[in-house]
């Protein structure tokens, strides 16, 4: 406002001035008369609500980033290679250990969240050896929704999708998914895959479109 103005307005006219904008933003009513009076004002409310997607494999705190990514590890008794009995991953494989990791998925698109696992190609050991994806084996158990999340089927390069169907408008689902090495091959010597190496990080993708 120019200064000549305020001065000419004086502090009082100022102040009225400078209210009227906010003044629309409020309703009043005055009623008089000799019987039974009655005033009304409205007030008008709105949220707006984010659209989310939230995908946790691993370690995590809701609605966060966490960069950390879990490492299962699974050691082949000699003796038992190809054998067919399935191997249970290390102590300290996934943020529930021995190969059990916390999955979670939430949307509230509206919509289906589809999720799936790609990765490089079958598990290597950098001298010709392979595993195919299809040996490492997911098994679903709940963890605290009343529908277990379910796990993609890993296979070399692309899973199947999972299709999570929303209730109400929202998805909202977990499980905790806990890996076993099928061990239904007798393959050559050596660590096949490691952290983000030959072959050995498998990354999950949720879409809500």
């Amino acid at each position: 406002m120019n200064r000549h103005m305020s001065r000419a307005l004086g502090p009082v006219a100022l102040a009225t001035l400078m209210a009227i904008p906010f003044a629309a933003n409020s309703e009043s009513n005055v009623q008089t008369g000799a019987g039974p009076l009655t005033a009304n004002a409205k007030v008008d409310f709105q949220i707006t609500i984010p659209k989310v997607l939230f995908l946790q494999v691993g370690s995590g705190t809701a609605f966060a980033n966490n960069p950390s990514v879990a490492l299962i590890d699974f050691t082949v008794a000699t003796g038992s290679v190809g054998n067919g009995t399935p191997v249970a991953a290390s102590l300290g494989s996934g943020d529930l250990g021995n190969g059990t990791v916390t999955a979670k998925v939430f949307g509230n698109g509206n919509g289906n969240v589809s999720l799936v696992a790609t990765n490089g190609g079958a598990l290597s050991n950098g001298a010709g050896g392979t595993i195919d994806w299809s040996q490492i084996t997911t098994n679903v158990a709940n963890l605290s929704t009343a529908t277990a999340l379910t796990a993609p089927t890993l296979a070399n390069t692309t899973s199947n999708t999972v299709t999570l169907t929303p209730t109400l408008g929202i998805v909202n689902q977990d499980a905790k998914w806990t890996y076993s090495y099928a061990n239904n091959t007798a393959v050559p010597g050596g660590t096949y895959g490691g952290i983000n190496t030959n072959n050995g990080r498998v990354t999950y993708t949720a879409t809500l479109p």
